[in-house]
């Protein structure tokens, strides 16, 4: 994970620091100052809303985020994620308008514009453009040829939509005939909910493999719409060959080599390609991200000796609503106080006076780093909720803590961890105190039930 400049002492960062005496002290992680936060989530808002040409390419995107991490002393994950979640919101509040305008987004691309030009000028995600033109330029007749060549792979009498399997792993030339037509029905004027999942199906494949679902413009375009073929940067088509076989990408209905590609398919290709936080791509990294964040948090609790249930195990039991791990048993955690400068909770209160009894019997206090008792409180918790992203106020308020309360009310308190950091915690929600917010790693010390203080560095009696 990206470190941070030295010189921001309540950044978001990995970075530790040391007092007069070299001994390593653990810094304020994860949450941001106020006026860090204010600043990084005015300029993310700016820059959305003025549609800077960062967001229509991934190298920019990638620049820029790391030299406005720099200045506003956040860690490179921490402002991508804030980025991300302020143009989430901003979609939900703007997108309305576009879809309104799409045959007008329509007409333009017929008439040359690419789709990474439209984009730009709607201030609009590059992948989301290329869904909307795909949606009504394209047909899902290419979606039944795609299954009739693959349909070793298809197992039973499973449909996609309203294709049916039938039995024999082929289809007639009148059948889809029927498909094609239910299915350009279905795109252009609606239609059941089998034609409607067709199509549905079928856009999410043409972002995701291109070549294969919209390579030909013959049965990918509908007829009405392959003259825009000629049209814009690419008309006419090109061969784009595999750089590791060194072959075409794109097979005919024959399954022979078809030496064009259409330009739809090739500006979806550029747009998907373009788009640094949207498209089938950047759906995939989070999702294994957050996958990869999850197993770090069990290998951590598995190093501490910490008994817990996973949400797959609890799943087999039937569980519903179910947080990322579940304890087996309450456990005590050290977090930040949230209003920690303020004076009036520089005294520590009657719990943490009895916990820190309880541990000086067992050991001293100083062995197990029970310093600025004035900023951390003692909280007990029942299942942590791992988050790869960073917490900001919206996000928080109106995603997270909704989806937390609901584990609160059948396993009892928990703790949320922000990996990327979160905003300051006197502006977060907690559930009434029954959701504890860490950020950037699992709390380093858990108080057992039997008073024993496990820690990632070992377990302490």
């Amino acid at each position: 994970m990206t470190t941070l400049p030295s010189s921001s002492s309540d950044a978001c960062s990995n970075t530790t620091s040391h007092d007069d005496n070299g001994n390593n002290r653990r810094r304020r992680q994860h949450e941001c100052s106020s006026s860090d936060y204010d600043r990084a989530e005015l300029w993310c808002r700016q820059t959305i809303s003025s549609g800077h040409g960062m967001m229509f390419s991934l190298q920019s995107f990638h620049e820029e985020i790391n030299r406005a991490s720099n200045q506003f002393g956040l860690s490179f994950e921490a402002l991508h994620s804030l980025f991300r979640n302020a143009h989430v919101i901003h979609m939900k509040r703007n997108s309305h308008s576009i879809r309104s305008q799409t045959m007008r987004h329509v007409k333009s691309y017929l008439n040359g514009s690419s789709l990474l030009n439209l984009a730009r000028k709607c201030n609009y995600p590059p992948s989301m453009m290329a869904r909307l033109i795909v949606e009504n330029v394209a047909t899902a007749s290419s979606l039944s040829l795609t299954f009739n060549a693959n349909n070793n792979m298809m197992k039973g009498a499973r449909g996609i939509g309203n294709v049916v399997d039938d039995g024999n792993n082929s289809r007639s030339s009148s059948s889809n005939n029927n498909i094609n037509n239910s299915n350009n029905n279905a795109t252009n004027r609606g239609g059941g909910s089998n034609s409607t999942n067709t199509t549905k199906k079928f856009v999410t494949e043409a972002l995701r493999h291109p070549e294969k679902m919209l390579g030909c413009a013959s049965t990918s375009i509908l007829p009405e719409y392959q003259f825009s073929e000629k049209n814009g940067a690419t008309g006419g088509g090109r061969i784009v060959v595999d750089s590791f076989s060194q072959k075409p990408l794109h097979n005919d209905d024959d399954g022979n080599i078809s030496p064009l590609l259409s330009r739809l398919c090739l500006e979806v290709r550029e747009a998907i390609d373009s788009d640094p936080m949207y498209g089938p791509r950047q759906d995939k990294e989070r999702h294994n991200v957050g996958i990869e964040y999850e197993l770090l948090l069990e290998q951590i609790l598995r190093s501490m000796d910490i008994p817990f249930e996973t949400e797959a195990e609890l799943r087999v039991r039937g569980t519903a609503k179910t947080p990322d791990v579940l304890l087996s048993c309450p456990v005590g955690i050290r977090a930040r106080r949230k209003e920690s400068r303020n004076p009036l909770y520089a005294k520590s209160n009657e719990e943490d006076n009895s916990v820190r009894s309880s541990l000086t019997q067992k050991e001293s206090v100083a062995s197990v780093n029970l310093e600025d008792d004035d900023e951390y409180e003692w909280k007990v918790i029942c299942w942590i909720d791992s988050k790869a992203l960073f917490g900001d106020v919206e996000t928080h308020t109106n995603s997270v803590l909704p989806q937390v309360e609901t584990y609160v009310h059948r396993f009892g308190p928990g703790l949320v961890l922000y990996w990327f950091g979160h905003a300051p915690l006197s502006r977060l929600g907690d559930g009434h105190g029954d959701v504890a917010i860490v950020g950037g790693n699992v709390p380093d010390l858990m108080l057992m039930p039997t008073g024993e203080v496990h820690s990632q560095g070992g377990k302490r009696m």
